[in-house]
């Protein structure tokens, strides 16, 4: 079969913007990172003879990507709701290149905004709802639209039709390696993110999230509640291809939800990793008992990145994170005891905030004390429970609803009658020095460096670039 000649895009956008196809939040970070676009890397690799373009991280304008469109058929971009009025720019730019040129949108925003998206985003044919590998494999087979389950698109008069829903992959092992497309696409030493050892690759061993937390993007939008899973031996058949394809490689990062959600799965993934000799981390929630934590330690576990949140148990109970701090509490003593790093991310703003409870959270998060953390803005994204939340409540002012600034900068679009967006805002710039600038957390930091020229080299980056931002966040 002949495919359509398939371009998957990840489009250029703002500098030092963390949007990628396997970014949970979009905005400018404190730290410059770049994740893996992991969610167009899946279908590129169903696609034969497709490419994939991550132009953010490949420090990409537009040129090449224009000179490469005038030879294709299709082209598939990733989009986000902070990033969409951009995308649709470049899709009108991709169009103009190439007028025979279908142009498909996936990502959160078109799958929760599919008629809106569209309304929107003149240039663009169809957007994919949901999970959209097996779609765009579809589509770049040259079904017609109308037969392709999972998109909404427009007819020939113009109209938008929404094509029934696609039923969700149950069979995780039916899908091919994205390492294929790493290899033969993207430069790993393009990715950087600042508490991993570079160079790293990401994966997803199993999409969708048992968790119901009400702010989280992915499992309200594209993954589900049903966590679906890869084999283990899936799993280590892809580490052995991608330690083969990549000697250089320092980590590997499982970029599920929570890939502590299935445990026993999580131990004998870990001893098979731990066969290969492989240094890796990944998502986790602050209630992996201790057994669980020294098998994953044995076995080659470094850091976990972890979701507090809060350090008041009334917002943990607001947005359903389903977690005692006192269990939070347990775990990271257990984590330091043995030796496995955490990076805690934090996020000020959620429902039930006070200036009382953000001081609780600075207080709780200097006595867990994690290695590292990130602390972001509640960010109602439209899909999520958060969004229904705020608009229902008025915690969202209209005038104020960007999520992101015209920069790229996260702002903070929730407010409460007892507290307003710059209060929320000026709470993180408090967390990061209260955090940061106390002496145990300063002698730590200057052993770390000490003691690796490397680690050296990016704390002191990584030092210029946050005190770069918050200057910038300031004047924002």
């Amino acid at each position: 079969m002949t495919m359509l000649r398939t371009l998957f895009l990840q489009p250029p956008s703002f500098d030092g913007f963390d949007g990628g196809a396997g970014s949970r939040y979009q905005a400018k970070r404190e730290i410059r990172s770049f994740w893996y676009p992991t969610w167009l890397a899946q279908p590129a690799a169903l696609v034969e003879g497709s490419r994939l373009i991550d132009a953010p991280p490949a420090r990409m304008g537009m040129e090449p990507i224009l000179a490469d469109v005038r030879d294709r058929d299709l082209v598939i971009m990733h989009t986000s709701t902070p990033s969409f009025a951009s995308d649709v720019k470049v899709a009108q730019m991709l169009k103009d290149a190439n007028p025979k040129l279908k142009i498909g949108m996936v990502g959160a925003k078109v799958a929760v905004q599919p008629e809106e998206s569209l309304l929107k985003g003149g240039p663009v044919d169809f957007v994919a709802r949901n999970e959209f590998d097996f779609t765009i494999k579809e589509i770049a087979e040259g079904r017609p639209f109308a037969e392709v389950d999972g998109i909404s698109w427009r007819n020939e008069a113009g109209e938008i039709v929404h094509n029934r829903d696609r039923a969700i992959i149950e069979n995780m092992d039916s899908l091919p390696f994205v390492t294929e497309v790493y290899k033969r696409d993207l430069k790993i030493e393009d990715y950087f993110i600042g508490y991993l050892m570079h160079p790293y690759i990401s994966i997803y061993t199993g999409r969708g999230c048992k968790s119901r937390c009400t702010f989280c993007l992915w499992p309200q939008t594209v993954g589900g509640h049903h966590y679906r899973t890869r084999s283990p031996e899936h799993v280590a058949a892809e580490i052995r291809l991608a330690k083969q394809y990549f000697p250089q490689v320092k980590e590997f990062f499982f970029d599920d939800d929570t890939f502590t959600d299935d445990l026993p799965r999580a131990e004998a993934i870990a001893k098979e990793l731990g066969k290969l000799g492989v240094t890796w981390s990944c998502n986790a929630k602050a209630n992996v008992p201790r057994k669980t934590l020294e098998v994953l330690k044995a076995n080659g576990l470094r850091l976990l990145l972890v979701g507090y949140e809060s350090g008041n148990q009334q917002i943990l109970h607001n947005i359903k994170k389903g977690m005692r701090v006192e269990t939070a509490r347990e775990f990271t003593k257990n984590c330091h005891e043995l030796g496995i790093k955490i990076h805690g991310t934090f996020i000020l703003g959620l429902p039930g905030e006070t200036r009382e409870t953000i001081q609780e959270t600075i207080k709780f998060a200097t006595e867990i004390n994690p290695h590292t953390l990130q602390v972001s803005l509640a960010a109602p994204y439209p899909g999520t429970f958060l969004h229904k939340q705020a608009t229902e409540n008025g915690w969202l002012d209209e005038s104020n609803a960007e999520l992101i600034d015209e920069n790229g900068v996260q702002m903070a679009p929730l407010h409460y009658p007892h507290l307003s967006h710059e209060e929320i805002f000026k709470g993180v710039e408090e967390f990061y020095r209260k955090f940061y600038f106390r002496a145990p957390k300063i002698a730590s930091i200057v052993n770390e460096m000490v003691r690796s020229p490397q680690m050296m080299k990016r704390r002191l980056r990584e030092g210029v670039e946050f005190f770069q931002f918050l200057k910038d966040r300031r004047a924002a």
